[in-house]
Order: structure tokens, then sequence, then C-alpha cells
């Protein structure tokens, strides 16, 4: 969805939300003359400029808990938040500064749309098994609480899906795309992911690890007792993996 100021980013940009929902990121473009009034401030306009977006948001959702936060201005709904972005939409098409708080402020070059292309084609050439595969981990992150970024889990799973050997089979074979993925997982502690549009390095770290490691175990078994037909033995692992959302038996 977008208007002609806004439009979803994340998982609702590129159709990869769970329920119940989470986050919901919005990018509000801004007039160019905004920056301009913001460059006139000494010392870190970009935190200035997020405390204004506050102020205007407050001014309707008076009775809602807003706060900036770095890069964006949260508005927490109680079962949700939104994730509002100012942004200034560039020269180069497609590309846009938001705001970084951070270390007295500046401005970060982002590209959304080359996101959602990257994971659209990634998608489109592996039997339309991405996005399902990241909304399986986005379960397990939230089920387990595992300390790994969503984005961060979207992208390792579009390099992992794309050498799957069942990466172009159906949904009959997620038991082993999903086993396969831990593992792959795994072994890529204290490596790295880049962006796609603008190639930042983003650090993986490794204090998902343990958590991903006992994911992969549970998986393994699921997929035995599979084999030796114990049905409701292997979803009791699922469950413990992606929550009672997924059925024990089907």
């Amino acid at each position: 969805m977008a208007t002609d100021h806004s439009f979803f980013v994340g998982s609702w940009g590129k159709d990869t939300a769970i329920r119940p929902p989470r986050d919901v990121d919005v990018y509000f473009l801004l007039p160019v003359d905004v920056y301009y009034r913001f460059q006139a401030y000494a010392w870190n306009r970009q935190s200035a400029l997020l405390q204004e977006v506050k102020a205007n948001l407050a001014q309707t959702y008076w009775n809602t808990e807003i706060s900036g936060d770095g890069q964006v201005v949260l508005v927490n709904f109680g079962s949700y938040k939104v994730e509002v972005v100012p942004a200034f939409q560039l020269t180069t098409p497609g590309r846009y500064w938001i705001c970084d708080t951070h270390n007295g402020g500046s401005y970060k070059e982002t590209a959304p749309w080359a996101e959602v292309s990257a994971l659209e084609d990634t998608d489109n050439a592996n039997a339309r098994n991405l996005r399902p595969l990241v909304r399986m981990l986005k379960a397990w992150q939230a089920n387990c609480s595992v300390p790994i970024k969503s984005f961060h889990l979207e992208l390792l799973a579009a390099e992992f899906i794309a050498q799957s050997p069942w990466r172009l089979y159906d949904w009959f074979y997620f038991d082993w795309i999903v086993r396969d993925f831990f593992a792959f997982l795994y072994n890529r502690a204290n490596g790295f992911v880049f962006v796609p549009g603008t190639f930042e390095a983003m650090m993986l770290g490794n204090d998902w690890q343990s958590k991903t490691e006992s994911a992969y175990r549970r998986a393994a078994k699921a997929c035995e007792f599979e084999y030796q037909n114990r049905v409701a033995d292997a979803g009791d692992e699922w469950q413990k993996i992606f929550g009672l959302d997924v059925p024990r038996v089907m």
C-alpha cells in the first residue's frame, strides 16, 4: 500500500508479516524545504527532525505513547507498533535519506524498493518458497525469543534458498528446507549480510547461535519422526520451534 507521501516497508511492504502483527514500518516523505530548514541547526538536525514529527503525531494521537528511536518515530498502539520513518526522496530513483541520530546525527541512504525487488526475484526463482520460509523463521524468532533481526533472517533465507537442493519443490519438502536452513544459519555466526541496493554490510553476531542449534536438533528429530510415521511426535517438535499456530497433526 502507498500514497503520494507514504508507503509500507519492512514485512508489510514485502508481504512477509506474521500474526499477531508486531511492527508496521511506514516511510513518510517530507518536502525538500523541511530538509533545508533543519540544515540551519548546528547540532543533530536529525534528532530535532524526529522530535518535530513526534510532536505533530502527538496532536492526533494524544492518548498514545510516542517516542523517537534512532531512525524512526515509534507510535505504540498497544497490540502493535507503527514505526514512522521520515524520509527525503533523492534524485536517484528509489533512493532516500532517513534520519540517524547516533554519533551527532547524519542521514543514511536507503533503497527500500531494491530490497523488495531482491526478495521478489528470489522468491520467483525458487518456486515461491522464500516468503513462506521467511514467515516461518519470524514465527520461530517470536516463539523462541531469538535475538536476531528479522531483516537479517530475510536476507539469510534468500541466500539459503537460492542454493538449497529442495528450492524448486513444493510444501511437502518444507520440513527439510527448514531443517537445512537452521544448519546453514548456525554456520553463519559472526558473519555478515549485504543490504540490496546500498550494499551496506551488516554484522550478524552470534547471540542467536545456541537457539539456532536447538532449533536444528528439534527440526532434525521432527524429520526423523516423520520418516517413522510418528506424526504427532513430529508435530510436538515443530511446535517447540514455531509455536502452537503450527498444527500438531495434519
